[in-house]
C-alpha cells in the first residue's frame, strides 16, 4: 500500500519558521550575502532529489555555483521526475491540465485573509454563490449535528495496520434454508460454524450477535426461494459495522449442493477483518471445489487456512491440504502490493453504469447523499457497492455502508442520515411505497435514476468534471498504449486507470492542502481552512471545496493528517509531491511569501476560527 519512496521527515515539511530571516543564507555581511545570494531552482526539490544533487557533486560553496549548472541540475532533475511519473499517469495530467488551464493556486496575501473574499478574474464576489451551495453546505452541517458526538472516523490505512498481522479469517459459517413450520417459507440459519464460541467473555457474546445477523445477509432474499434443480454459484460480500466503528467482511459464495431432484442453495461464508476480495474468492473456489465431492472435505481445509497468517502485501502465503485421490495440495494465496484495490472490480461499474451515470454517482458520494442501488444478482449489488466507495480514495466513507440489504432491514432506507445501500430488485416494489427522504435510486440493470434530485451534473467543478468524463471515456485508448517501465504495467488495468483518474481529481481540489497544515510551539498540527479554500485560482473549485469541506470525510481525512507524528504515506501522497512539484514558479513563489505571513498570524487565524 505504502510505496519505498515514502519517507519521515525529521520535521513536519509544513512547520513554519516564526522567525523572517531564519531561511536566509548566513555568510559573511549583508553585502556579501547579497552578492552571493543563490539564484533559486525553479522548482521545490524533493528528498530524493536532493540525493541526486549530492550524486552530481555540484559544490557546496555558493560562489561555485552559477546559472548553467543549476539549469543543467534542474533539467536533470525534471527528467528524473518524469521517469518516475508512469506514463499512463502522465497521460491522464495531460487531459486535466489541457482541461483546467494553467493556474491553480493564487498568490495570497494576508490581507486578502483577512478582509473580505477573495474576487474571481470577473470581480465577482464568492459571497454571491447561488442558493443551491449553500443549501448543501447547510444540509452536511446539519447532518454533523444530528451524530450528537464526536465521529470516530475510520480510515482505510488505520484497519489495515491494525489488522495485516492478525489471523486470516475469524469465523467460518455455513447457512442453509429451513423450512417454516405449517408455512411454505424459508429462514436462513446457521448449520455449520468454525471455530466454536464456548467461552462465555464479553467478545464472544458480542461474537454470537454478530453471527446472528449473518444468516439476513447471506439470505437477504429468503422469502422468495422455493426448491430449484439448477443453479449458477454466485459470489458476493457484505459487511458488518459494530457499534465501536469496527468493520468486518462477510465473503459469500452461494451453491446448490450435489444431488437430484429440487434442493435448497446454502451459503458458504467467511468473516474477515480485513477487504481482500480477490484472496478469499480464492479460497471460495477451493471451497466449491471440496463441496462437489464432499462437504466433509470442506471443514479441515478450513481449519488448516485460520493456522494461517495474513499475507503481507504483494507476499504469498502457502496452505498445505490433502485431497482425497489427488493427495497432498498446496494453495497459494498471494496479496497484489496495492492493498487499496485488492477488493474492487472497477469492471462492473462500466458494464452497469455510462461514465456519466457513474459521475452523478461520484458527486452525490462525495457530497454524502444518500444513495440506493438495484439489481437483481447479489454479486452485481456487491462489486457495484465496494467499486463506487473506493472511487473516493483517499477519502473513507464515514456513513451507513451495505452493499446487500436484506429485504427484512428494508426501513433502514429512512434514516435520515446519509447511506450507500444495495437492494435487490424483488425489494423494489416495496421501496417505492416507503417515505425515502432525498435519495438517489440507481437501477443498475437498466443504467437509469429511479429517483434522483436532478443536480448531479452541478455538483462538481465543470473543467474537472469534463476532464473526468474525457480520461474515463478514453480508458481503453489510454490502457493499450504502449510502455516500457515496470511502473507503467502495474498502473496499466482497469482498476489502476480509473483509480488514477479520481486521484487525480482530488489532487486537483485538495492536492495542496499540505501547505496549509501548520504546527505550534507545542507540535501541534492545525489547519487552516479558509486560506486552503481561498487559495485555489478556481471559483468553481472554491464553491466545491466550500461545501465538500464540511463533509465528514474531509473532516477525517485533516484530523488524520493532524494528529500524525510523520508524514501521510500512500499514493495519493505521492500524487500530491508530484502535482507540488509542477506548480510554475510565480505560484510556488507568491505560496512561499503567504505561507511565511501567515506564520506571523497563527494567532489571528486560530482566533477567526
Amino acid at each position: 500500500m505504502w510505496s519505498p519512496q515514502d519517507r519521515k521527515y525529521s520535521n513536519p515539511p509544513t512547520q513554519l519558521s516564526l522567525k523572517p530571516g531564519s531561511q536566509t543564507l548566513r555568510s559573511g555581511n549583508w553585502s556579501e550575502r547579497k552578492s552571493h545570494r543563490l539564484p533559486r531552482l525553479p522548482k521545490r526539490h524533493s528528498h530524493d532529489d536532493m540525493l541526486l544533487l549530492a550524486q552530481l557533486s555540484l559544490p557546496s560553496s555558493p560562489s561555485s555555483l552559477n546559472e548553467d549548472s543549476l539549469s543543467t541540475t534542474s533539467e536533470l532533475l525534471s527528467s528524473r521526475r518524469a521517469r518516475r511519473i508512469p506514463k499512463l499517469v502522465q497521460r491522464i495530467n495531460s487531459i486535466y491540465n489541457a482541461k483546467r488551464g494553467k493556474k491553480r493556486l493564487k498568490k495570497l496575501s494576508m490581507s486578502s485573509i483577512e478582509t473580505a473574499s477573495l474576487r474571481d478574474e470577473n470581480s465577482e464576489s464568492e459571497s454571491d454563490s447561488d442558493d443551491r451551495f449553500k443549501a448543501h453546505t447547510q444540509r452536511l452541517v446539519h447532518i454533523q449535528s444530528m451524530l450528537k458526538r464526536a465521529p470516530s472516523y475510520r480510515t482505510l490505512e488505520l484497519e489495515l495496520l491494525e489488522w495485516q498481522e492478525r489471523e486470516l479469517f475469524e469465523y467460518f459459517v455455513v447457512v442453509s434454508l429451513k423450512k417454516k413450520p405449517s408455512r411454505n417459507t424459508y429462514l436462513p440459519e446457521v448449520s455449520y460454524q468454525f471455530p466454536k464460541l464456548d467461552r462465555p467473555t464479553k467478545q464472544m457474546r458480542e461474537a454470537e450477535e454478530r453471527l446472528k445477523a449473518i444468516p439476513q445477509f447471506c439470505f437477504p432474499d429468503a422469502k422468495d426461494w422455493l426448491p430449484v434443480s439448477e443453479y449458477t454459484s454466485e459470489t458476493f460480500s457484505f459487511m458488518l459495522t459494530g457499534e465501536d466503528g469496527s468493520r468486518r467482511f462477510g465473503y459469500c459464495r452461494r451453491l446448490l449442493p450435489s444431488g437430484k431432484g429440487p434442493r435448497l442453495p446454502e451459503v458458504y461464508c467467511v468473516i474477515s477483518r480485513l477487504g481482500c476480495f480477490g484472496l478469499f474468492s480464492k479460497v471460495l473456489d477451493e471451497v466449491e471445489r471440496r463441496r462437489g465431492i464432499s462437504a466433509a472435505l470442506v471443514y479441515p481445509f478450513m481449519r488448516s487456512l485460520m493456522e494461517s497468517p495474513f499475507p503481507a502485501p504483494g507476499k504469498t502465503i502457502k496452505v498445505k491440504t490433502f485431497l482425497p485421490g489427488a493427495g497432498n495440495e498446496v494453495l497459494e494465496l498471494r496479496r497484489p502490493m496495492d492493498s487499496r484495490l485488492e477488493h474492487v472490480d472497477f469492471e462492473c461499474l462500466f458494464t452497469c453504469l455510462s461514465v456519466r451515470q457513474l459521475i452523478r454517482i461520484f458527486a452525490s458520494l462525495l457530497l454524502e447523499r444518500r444513495v440506493i442501488f438495484v439489481a437483481d444478482k447479489l454479486s452485481t449489488l456487491s462489486s457495484c457497492s465496494h467499486a463506487v466507495v473506493a472511487l473516493l480514495y483517499p477519502f473513507s466513507w464515514q456513513h451507513t455502508f451495505i452493499p446487500v440489504l436484506p429485504a427484512s432491514m428494508i426501513d433502514i432506507v429512512c434514516c435520515p442520515t446519509p447511506f450507500l445501500v444495495g437492494l435487490l430488485s424483488s425489494s423494489l416494489p416495496k421501496l417505492k411505497e416507503l417515505p425515502v427522504e432525498e435519495a438517489l435510486m440507481v437501477n443498475l440493470g437498466s443504467d437509469r435514476f429511479i429517483r434522483q434530485m436532478d443536480d448531479e451534473d452541478t455538483l462538481l467543478p465543470r473543467k474537472l468534471q469534463a476532464a473526468l468524463e474525457q480520461a474515463l471515456e478514453r480508458k481503453n485508448e489510454l490502457i493499450s498504449q504502449d510502455s516500457d517501465s515496470d511502473s507503467d504495467d502495474e498502473c496499466n488495468t482497469l482498476n489502476g486507470l480509473v483509480s488514477e483518474v479520481f486521484i487525480r481529481f482530488f489532487v486537483e481540489t485538495v492536492g495542496h492542502y499540505s501547505l496549509f497544515l501548520t504546527q505550534s510551539e507545542k507540535g501541534e498540527r492545525a489547519f487552516q481552512r479558509e486560506a486552503f479554500r481561498k487559495s485555489v485560482a478556481s471559483k468553481s473549485i472554491r464553491r466545491f471545496l466550500e461545501v465538500f469541506m464540511e463533509s465528514q470525510m474531509f473532516a477525517g481525512f485533516i484530523q488524520d493528517r493532524e494528529l500524525r507524528k510523520c508524514r501521510a504515506k500512500g499514493l495519493f501522497e505521492q500524487r500530491v509531491e508530484q502535482y507540488l512539484e509542477e506548480l510554475p514558479d510565480t505560484e510556488q513563489s507568491g505560496m512561499n511569501k503567504f505561507l511565511r505571513g501567515l506564520g506571523n498570524k497563527m494567532k489571528f487565524l486560530h482566533k477567526k476560527n
